[in-house]
This record gives structure tokens, sequence and C-alpha cells, in this order.
């Protein structure tokens, strides 16, 4: 059974930015599609970004631009480059893939 472990969460000023990775067990993470997903206090959880086997991206519109999604195969990781923080994508980040959730990693923009 895979499982995902999230880091590089934390504390950052608007403007700033953090990386995330996703850390995956098991021999499956090179063939299957991985996401990023984010959910804000009082909100329903959202699709944040996607990537699939071949590392073709997408994004949704509020990150376009600012986000970078990437993997490592090699390493059974998975990786959320963010820039430009905005108090708005204060939320807790979870990352998907082989019908698992990882545990979340907290991201908070603040001054």
């Amino acid at each position: 059974q895979v499982q995902l472990v999230e880091s590089g969460g934390g504390l950052v000023q608007p403007g700033g930015s953090l990386k995330l990775s996703c850390a995956a067990s098991g021999s499956v993470f090179s063939v299957n599609a991985m996401a990023w997903y984010r959910q804000a206090p009082g909100k329903q959880r959202e699709w944040v970004a996607a990537i699939s086997s071949g590392s073709i991206t997408n994004y949704a519109p509020s990150v376009k631009g600012r986000f970078t999604i990437s993997r490592d195969n090699a390493k059974n990781t998975m990786y959320l480059q963010m820039n430009s923080l905005k108090p708005d994508d204060t939320a807790v980040y979870y990352c998907f893939g082989s019908g698992t959730w990882g545990q979340g990693t907290q991201v908070t923009v603040s001054s």
C-alpha cells in the first residue's frame, strides 16, 4: 500500500516562497498521476495542481503562474514550488496519488 508524507510547510510573509515535498513509499509512484490539494479553514478541499506520470502538468487558475508542480520518479517524490504567496494561499496542503492521501502540511501566509 502506498503511503504519502508531505513536508516543507511553514509560516511565510506575503510575497514569499515555500517548496513542499511529498515522499511516496512503494514502487507504483512512477506510473501514477499525482496531485496537490489544499483546504483552508472553513472551506472545502480544493484541487491545486496535478502532474502525470510523464510530467504533464495542470494548475488551478488561482495558482497558475505562481506555483510549479514537479516530480522526481527516481526519488519517489513530488514537489510544489510556491512563489508570490498570498494570505489566501493559507491552508493545509495535501498530496494525493494511487487513491491515497497524505497527512497534510500547514502553510500560513501572514505578515
